[in-house]
């Protein structure tokens, strides 16, 4: 993807940027290669100065990107069927959101629950304290009589619980490892500092990076061609784990955007999935103004379940988002909400198009289902079933 012309940032902000290089540079080894990974979560989360930890404006209009919460109501108002549903086999339960934007998920889904069905707490796991100050405002304004239900976590329960966690759009923010192949070796994509500021480097590649691109290629029946890059993420099994250890029983939801296997690592994908968004721009120079931009790797979705596998979980469903949404009745959803809408349900309309349409959000975005110790198919997942393509 060629780089589009990029509006320049301001002077403070390049100042910022500028601090996070040097604390770069400070990171590089004696042979002055930082492995990807390091890169990735040094720019995304370094306290103070990373792009999710320094206060700038990430999502909505005024922000780099949109997720699905923030086009409207309709994609909690779905998701709250689903929890629902989830609830009638858990009993009294808790939700567990991780990376909870600016908090209109929270919000919305709060709101869009039958009281009966309301879970005991709603726990936010939110390693930005800039986006946790965002939260906790978005939640003030437009659900302060839930507010009292929300919790912030530091880090996962500790405490066996029960009920629904949902990760939109948080397994492309997980630092990725990149990877050449070259003659037949495996290596470590990492950053070096060049003439006119960072530029790739390669090393071989540690031993857990070589295992997981070996068990690709087997898994695929195919070796990657020399010259072959991509990502990859070994640390996916330890950090579901982390996430739904303490999950007695219900519903672990991932959604993102993100192939099967045999497609993230087709031939013709042989520089990877690695995408920049800055001020609604899409673009690969992940070298430009470091902790300005957000930095995402689609999901390979096959390796997500075999992390499940690994940690005692169930692949209840995997299925594209607009089959996803059309399970938990979204057409019923929508209905009901263009009976009272005041436009006569232009702006819902439009929602909905962006959410399932295929050239959209409807096919790029997958939804998987974890579960453990559920009795039936989560309802989202009853009319596609994809787990045949993992």
């Amino acid at each position: 993807m060629a780089r589009p012309i990029l509006p320049e940032p301001p002077d403070d902000l390049k100042q910022l940027s500028r601090e996070l290089q040097q604390r770069l540079r400070a990171g590089m080894a004696d042979d002055g290669c930082l492995p990807f990974a390091r890169y990735m979560e040094t720019a995304l989360y370094e306290p103070g100065l990373g792009y999710y930890s320094a206060g700038l404006h990430k999502l909505g209009a005024q922000g780099d990107f949109v997720t699905a919460p923030e086009l409207g109501d309709l994609f909690a108002a779905c998701l709250a069927r689903q929890v629902t549903e989830i609830a009638g086999q858990t009993g009294a339960f808790d939700v567990l959101e991780l990376g909870a934007g600016t908090g209109r998920l929270a919000a919305t889904l709060l709101a869009e629950l039958d009281d009966a069905a309301l879970p005991r707490r709603y726990a936010i796991l939110e390693r930005s304290a800039d986006l946790r100050a965002v939260q906790q405002r978005t939640l003030r304004e437009t659900a302060p009589a839930h507010l009292e239900r929300v919790t912030w976590l530091d880090r996962p329960p500790a405490e066996p619980w029960r009920g629904v966690l949902i990760a939109n759009e948080v397994v492309d923010a997980l630092a990725v490892e990149r990877f050449e192949i070259r003659d037949g070796a495996v290596l470590q994509l990492g950053v070096r500092d060049g003439e006119s500021g960072f530029a790739w480097c390669t090393r071989p590649a540690p031993a857990p990076l070589e295992s997981a691109v070996r068990h690709v290629e087997a898994d695929i029946a195919t070796p990657l061609a020399d010259g072959y890059r991509s990502e990859i993420l070994p640390s996916l099994p330890a950090w579901l784990d982390s996430v739904t250890a303490t999950l007695e029983q219900g519903l672990a939801l991932f959604i993102d955007y993100g192939y099967p296997r045999r497609e993230y690592y087709r031939p013709e994908r042989r520089d990877g999935t690695l995408m920049c968004h800055y001020r609604h721009r899409a673009h690969d120079d992940v070298f430009f103004w470091p902790g300005l931009q957000d930095l995402t790797a689609w999901v390979d979705f096959t390796a997500l379940a075999e992390a499940a596998d690994a940690c005692g979980l169930d692949v209840d469903g995997y299925t594209n988002q607009a089959m996803f949404l059309a399970g938990c009745g979204l057409d019923a959803v929508l209905g009901e909400k263009m009976a009272a809408a005041a436009d006569g349900g232009a702006a819902l309309a439009a929602e909905a198009r962006q959410l399932t349409l295929p050239g959209l959000m409807g096919e790029r975005f997958q939804v998987m289902g974890l579960g453990r110790g559920l009795a039936r198919e989560p309802r989202g997942f009853s009319l596609l079933d994809l787990r045949y393509r993992l």
